[in-house]
């Protein structure tokens, strides 16, 4: 209701500002302040005072005057305060509100006629997955869930580098050592925990081992490239094997969030079907081409970037650079939109790639790319290349056995009479252990490094995951009390009448919206906000208004179904964030 609602302020505001003869280029309308009675308010006054040739409260006031709320369905009262315009709603806006929410579906959007890829993830087939980098699969699930509600059809992709360097080296290692050369054991019984060994060990060797035979062993590196260039079977046979082996646990890890793809796409399919060697030969041929270096490069000073692209080495093969401009001119032949959730710093190459895009005559802003700072843990910055960082898996681990110790502190606090066993609290504790790990980190503003928080993101009573959580489980927990369904024909919007349940119906009606916006931006995390102001909105109704034992059957029956739309509006709401929303805490 609210997208209708906003969507006929801007109406009235316009028409009531074209009856004056002023103009409607900005009609200034936002979020009202706090203190204002209104569910949308206009600053236009601001704006036009200086047309009217009078102070913002007095403009404010004409132009409200010139506002006719006759004929729409949802606008109720126009008030002024000071230099704002107020639009307040209608009991037919609360009660249609309480209606759609109370479908299971609630929040997702018409279907669009649009089609999305979301490349995120796309870590390095080298090992584990790292805790630095657990940002981006959960950043880049909620992006495409946010997405995908939004009635965008949406693909999730993997982007698999398996033709640079650290595969050769990783391909290199593998063939060279044996276990005995090993000087651990796995640290967990899963394959890219097994084989990263063989990586690490290959990484050492180069950096120890003497000139000679470092030369050696580069030399027959660089051939594992050249033979992937060149198209040999054998070559990408051997890579493969220790890619799929990697990337099988890395799967494994990531399903954990979870974190699923409908494609892993390799970049050497960019390599054998030649639309890479096709890149190369059509930036050879562009005015921003020179050949400086031993390699041939973009200068891209136009786009205002003072660093060159080198695409081509001075042997012919091709960077991964190259081969992700074949990638994404694929991305472009077979979605209309594409969406790439990247590391900060990546932030240089994302620019030149969108450069040279434009550069190649595609449409660079068809791509969006999402930038995030990495996560660390307050022991401080991790690295994996000596395997000394903290593994995802770790962080999920602890996760669940923190969580488990505090569902199982709260056991005696509960007011629910429903009896948990065992397998009831270990269900609960993956549910709040990996959602206060998805919520702490997509609620923040992607750009903003996080310094992951145990304390702050189990606290029940803060504004984390376990805290709307909770408002989940304790609407699921009223509604099997009463024993019924309630249904739209219950609902007496009459019967609704304290500010409590004004502001949940308000904060409820806003979701669609919320949606809206989030897909427009590829920002979930405003997603996260929505659901601290829709619990905080639960939580004061639920203090202030009984349910069960309400005064009378009609508020009863009403309140039961504002119960059932706060509790699909939170869920749905959760289930964009990648967080499962329990019926029992």
């Amino acid at each position: 209701m609210f997208r209708a609602f906003r969507t006929e302020v801007a109406d009235a505001l316009t028409a009531g500002l074209e009856s004056l003869d002023l103009p409607t280029g900005d009609l200034g309308i936002e979020e009202p302040p706090e203190d204002l009675d209104a569910t949308l308010a206009s600053s236009v006054a601001f704006r036009l005072a200086g047309e009217l040739e009078t102070a913002p409260p007095q403009a404010a006031a004409e132009l409200a005057a010139a506002i006719d709320s006759a004929g729409y369905d949802y606008i109720g009262a126009v008030t002024t305060k000071g230099p704002y315009i107020n639009f307040q709603t209608t009991d037919r806006y609360r009660q249609e509100t309480i209606e759609a929410a109370n479908a299971d579906d609630y929040g997702h959007l018409p279907e669009r006629d649009e089609s999305v890829v979301v490349e995120h993830t796309s870590a390095n087939p080298t090992g584990p997955v790292h805790v630095g980098r657990a940002r981006n699969p959960i950043l880049g699930d909620a992006v495409a869930n946010t997405l995908e509600m939004a009635g965008y059809d949406v693909e999730r992709h993997y982007y698999v580098n398996d033709a640079g360097r650290q595969m050769a080296v990783f391909t290199w290692a593998y063939e060279k050592f044996d276990e005995s050369d090993l000087d651990s054991e796995p640290a967990r019984d899963r394959a890219e925990y097994d084989l990263v060994r063989y990586y690490r060990k290959g990484n050492s060797f180069l950096d120890d081992a003497d000139e000679a035979t470092t030369e050696a062993a580069e030399d027959e590196i660089a051939a594992i490239m050249q033979g992937l260039e060149a198209g040999d079977e054998a070559t990408y046979e051997r890579v493969g094997e220790v890619v799929d082996t990697v990337l099988g646990g890395m799967k494994d890890c990531l399903g954990r969030l979870p974190a699923e793809f409908d494609e892993f796409v390799k970049e050497t399919r960019f390599m054998r079907n030649g639309s890479t060697d096709d890149v190369a030969a059509r930036l050879k041929d562009s005015e921003y081409a020179v050949y400086d270096e031993e390699a041939w490069q973009l200068e891209l000073d136009d786009y205002g970037i003072d660093k060159n692209l080198v695409f081509l080495r001075s042997d012919e093969t091709s960077l991964y650079t190259t081969r992700d401009l074949a990638h994404h001119e694929w991305k472009f032949d077979n979605f209309d939109r594409a969406v790439t959730v990247l590391g900060e710093d990546h932030k240089l190459q994302a620019s030149q790639l969108q450069a040279t895009l434009d550069i190649l005559g595609n449409d660079p802003d068809r791509l969006d790319d999402v930038i995030y700072s990495y996560v660390n843990l307050p022991e401080g910055k991790m690295s994996t290349r000596r395997g000394t960082g903290v593994m995802l898996d770790d962080l999920l681990d602890e996760a669940i056995d923190r969580a488990r110790e505090e569902v199982e502190d709260r056991l005696g606090d509960r007011i629910r009479d429903d009896d948990l066993d065992n397998e009831d609290i270990e269900r609960i504790a993956h549910q709040v252990g990996i959602g206060a790990v998805r919520y702490d980190i997509v609620s923040k503003q992607p750009t903003k490094g996080i310094t992951f928080k145990w304390d702050e993101a189990l606290d029940f009573e803060a504004q984390s995951a376990p805290y709307v959580q909770y408002v989940h489980a304790r609407c699921c927990g009223i509604l099997d009390e009463a024993n019924s369904e309630p249904t739209v024909e219950d609902i007496d919007i009459a019967a609704l009448s304290t500010p409590e349940e004004a502001a949940l119906i308000d904060a409820i009606a806003r979701f669609p919206a919320v949606i809206e916006d989030a897909a427009d931006e590829c920002k979930p995390h405003r997603v996260a906000t929505y659901t601290r102001e829709v619990a905080d909105a639960f939580n004061a109704f639920y203090r202030s208004c009984p349910v069960l034992s309400a005064d009378t059957a009609t508020t009863r029956r009403s309140r039961l179904a504002l119960v059932a739309a706060a509790q699909h509006a939170v869920a749905n709401a959760l289930a964009v964030l990648g967080v499962e929303a329990p019926d029992s805490m």
